[in-house]
């Protein structure tokens, strides 16, 4: 059983069913995706858009138990104006700029989350990621356990021994740039929960670098060494080494050679990555030579869930994250 049915059947199995806003209407993708997501019956789906239109791109679409919402005709529209008027006139943002607003489909998305007719959104099959996270970041903001947003990858690699049954936490692979040393504390914080929530283990974290405890030096290596110390200075009972190359930090038999006393002792489950540039080249090689699903880039620490696709997603992927965000959901009603 792959990782989306095993959290589909978590999902019905709790009787877990949120809403989830689809804004990219006009991607047959995501057409496919709501109707699977609707005949497996684990999630409600709205999506955003004209239903003529929704027609044109996919003539034998069943409308039945979708939702579909139209901001243009939609009745609490003005009551979405207000709302997000008052959270950014101290930017300087007008009545007639958030009615404009509005009118962009994940915007208008993102605030059916924020004002609670939805529980969380899934997008960007046909945006970049930062069209679909710029509204999230500015209307739903940080979560009360997060400093920051950041974005992870579930890695599924068939046949594989190392991880979690071949299951890994890939931080950040998805948004923070050149995360500083604070900022890499807490992905590997956040990414402990996202492990604990999704993962269902213990996570095991390995602070990631060219180098295994000290065999090379460098401004690159001592950020990771510094940030490892923060991790642990922060949560004490988390098992977290570095800095720590690849093979040291999943391979056993390697780390016993290059590092016989790391308590992750090559049996890492969260793989924490230095950059964005590492982590983004790291999911996509094992997505593509492992032939591994790759579920993401989801968001971590937003105080509700709004999830970016890959624009090379396939259906499946995203009733993936679909599922991945309910679950979300239910974690931030869970802490409030």
């Amino acid at each position: 059983m792959n990782f989306t049915n095993n959290l589909v059947n978590i999902l019905l199995q709790n009787k877990i069913k949120k809403t989830i806003v689809l804004p990219e209407s006009d991607d047959i993708r995501v057409l496919e995706a709501a109707l699977k997501v609707r005949d497996m019956g684990f999630a409600n789906i709205i999506l955003i858009g004209n239903k003529d239109k929704i027609r044109e791109i996919k003539k034998d679409f069943d409308f039945n138990n979708i939702d579909i919402i139209d901001p243009l005709t939609f009745e609490r529209f003005d009551e979405l104006v207000n709302t997000l008027y008052e959270l950014r006139k101290e930017k300087g943002m007008t009545i007639e700029q958030a009615k404009e607003i509005l009118k962009d489909y994940i915007y208008f998305g993102v605030m059916l989350v924020k004002v609670g007719i939805a529980d969380g959104l899934v997008a960007g099959a046909a945006h970049a990621t930062p069209e679909v996270l710029r509204p999230a970041l500015q209307i739903i903001k940080t979560n009360k356990k997060a400093k920051i947003v950041s974005a992870f990858f579930l890695m599924e690699v068939p046949n594989c021994e190392y991880g979690a049954n071949g299951k890994f936490i890939f931080s950040d692979s998805g948004l923070i740039e050149n995360p500083t040393v604070e900022e890499l504390s807490e992905i590997a914080l956040t990414s402990a929960q996202t492990c604990r929530q999704f993962l269902q283990v213990e996570p095991r974290i390995a602070m990631l670098s060219y180098s295994t405890k000290g065999s090379a030096s460098s401004e690159l290596t001592e950020k990771v060494i510094e940030a490892t110390k923060l991790v642990k200075e922060k949560d004490s009972n988390l098992i977290v080494d570095g800095e720590l190359q690849l093979d040291a930090a999943i391979d056993e038999e390697v780390a016993k050679r290059k590092a016989p006393n790391s308590p992750v002792g090559g049996k890492a489950n969260v793989l924490i990555f230095p950059n964005l540039d590492a982590g983004n080249i790291g999911y996509k090689l094992v997505e593509k030579l492992a032939k591994a699903n790759a579920y993401g880039p989801v968001t971590q620490g937003l105080a509700q869930p709004v999830n970016d696709l890959s624009r090379s997603c396939k259906t499946d992927d995203i009733v993936g994250v679909i599922a991945i965000t309910c679950m979300q959901a239910k974690g931030c009603e869970d802490n409030g």
